[in-house]
């Protein structure tokens, strides 16, 4: 598996082309004689160009899926894959169809294992929800029958792999992506020695069919939030840093979540390796892994499909100042940075730290995101000036040693909400980290807040974790809802603000 920098889902070009195919022959070495044509491609963008999806891995194609809209009602269960796709002719695609059948999709051998085939599907289940198509439909193979064959038959073969007693490279796959077997296929793919030509009809139903149609190249609606309550603990190394890390993005990534959040300095066990140093030195110390976790995190953030939001650590800048940060670190390969604005009595203190002097809305797959780190969420003019630049979801990772401290961050959280009329995720580090001074206890209770009107709950609660465990707390939140609170609310918090009396705007150039 390759190591990636950046990912970019899009729709196929024929400038594509060799790049494709040179993805495509490394991915079917064993059909040399059925590669796709580029007249076969060209054919196919120019009667279905948003149906032909590809992945790219640092600039270079990686995957691709295929596809024809058809009219199943036309189609008999018992079909073959010449006659879906017409001996190339492709005169079975029906604009008007009502399923989207796949006809390909392939990822070159050296980035599997980054789970690009996943977003290929992913794509594919946004495309049949916006074209409002009933489901999408596949004949699939099932190559590794042929060393069971002898001993079972299809359809005990593919039990056998529904209960993951059996491993098969395109069955397992499609039934971990939410496809269900219809019926198996008799002669479907002609020279398909490995599955003896049988083949599953697979279907993924569409459960929003009949709803509004939806354009996957805007952000969604529907975001799924995971919030990692972390418990403080020591780590022997860096590498057993990244190892927890990694476990906790897995979870929430396998459980389809947009956006990864972790808690403020949730890597100060880290500073343990210096703690006979000062407390200004130690945090110091611990500013030389804030790049390489960076790094790290951006790397899982690719592989595991999950924005992050990285909490913060400290960050020795150009002037010499130590600041404490964080990264947004997209899965599409891209970060960027914000800054703790607001720098606590302690911290410049015991750390000498200072406060940035940036703020900044950010534009994601899954919305348009702020992070305030901790203390910043208790002066509301931030928020307020994110809710101007179009916040959705605010997020807040923090850490806080007593429940006062807590207290005063969750408050204020629920306040940005309602005032802002948007989503505030906050989540913090529990337990106790002894052998690291200024750290030694925290309280926290991860949560999500949501504005106060009929459509949200009614204490403006959506979740919340039990405080002080070690946990993820996953929630999903609608966009769409914020719309209509902002024009049909039952009060309109920022519509009906008093500009002819007052007005707030950011200072910094």
């Amino acid at each position: 598996m390759s190591e990636v920098s950046s990912v970019e889902l899009r729709t196929l070009q024929l400038d594509d082309y060799r790049g494709f195919r040179r993805s495509m022959v490394e991915s079917y070495k064993e059909w040399e004689e059925d590669y796709w044509e580029e007249h076969h491609i060209e054919k196919l963008l120019e009667i279905f160009p948003e149906g032909q999806i590809c992945i790219l891995a640092d600039g270079k194609i990686a995957g691709c899926a295929l596809s024809l809209i058809i009219n199943y009602d036309e189609v008999e269960d018992d079909h073959t894959y010449n006659e879906i796709i017409d001996n190339y002719k492709f005169e079975t695609h029906a604009p008007e169809g009502n399923v989207l059948y796949g006809i390909d999709v392939f990822i070159h051998p050296e980035y599997r294992g980054l789970r690009l085939g996943r977003r290929l599907y992913d794509a594919r289940k946004d495309l049949c929800e916006r074209l409002n198509l009933k489901s999408i439909i596949a004949g699939g193979r099932i190559p590794n029958y042929n060393k069971y064959a002898d001993e079972m038959t299809p359809k005990e073969y593919i039990e056998n792999v529904k209960h993951k007693e059996i491993f098969d490279p395109v069955l397992s796959f499609q039934l971990a992506n939410d496809f269900h077997v219809k019926k198996v296929l008799k002669n479907y793919l002609e020279g398909d020695t490995e599955s003896l030509e049988y083949a599953t009809l697979l279907e993924w139903n569409n459960i929003y069919y009949s709803k509004k149609e939806k354009d996957i190249t805007q952000p969604k609606s529907e975001v799924r939030l995971g919030l990692i309550q972390w418990q403080m603990r020591l780590f022997n190394d860096f590498e057993s840093l990244c190892e927890q890390m990694e476990f906790f993005i897995d979870t929430l990534g396998s459980y389809n979540c947009d956006f990864a959040l972790f808690p403020e300095l949730f890597n100060a066990p880290l500073m343990a390796f210096s703690n006979e140093k000062k407390e200004s030195e130690a945090i110091r110390a611990l500013a030389e892994f804030t790049v390489p976790l960076k790094d790290k995190l951006l790397e899982y953030a690719i592989s595991y499909n999950v924005n992050i939001i990285t909490g913060s650590m400290p960050l020795i800048k150009e002037d010499g100042h130590l600041y404490n940060v964080g990264y947004l670190c997209r899965r599409n390969g891209t970060f960027e940075q914000y800054d703790k604005i607001h720098i606590t009595p302690n911290e410049q203190y015991y750390w000498g730290m200072v406060g940035g002097d940036t703020l900044k809305v950010f534009d994601t797959d899954a919305g348009k995101i702020g992070v305030q780190v901790c203390y910043d969420v208790e002066f509301p003019e931030l928020s307020r000036l994110m809710a101007d630049q179009g916040l959705q979801i605010l997020f807040v990772p923090y850490l806080t040693d007593t429940q006062n401290g807590y207290t005063r961050v969750a408050s204020c959280a629920r306040a940005r909400a309602i005032e802002n009329e948007c989503y505030v995720a906050i989540a913090g580090g529990v337990g106790n980290l002894p052998k690291v001074q200024n750290m030694d206890i925290q309280y926290g209770q991860a949560s999500v807040f949501t504005p106060s009107d009929f459509s949200f709950p009614n204490n403006g609660v959506k979740a919340e974790a039990t405080p002080n465990t070690e946990m993820t707390l996953i929630v999903d939140v609608d966009l769409d809802l914020l719309k209509r609170l902002h024009n049909y609310g039952s009060v309109k918090n920022l519509k009906d603000r008093r500009k002819d009396l007052y007005s707030l705007k950011w200072n910094k150039k």
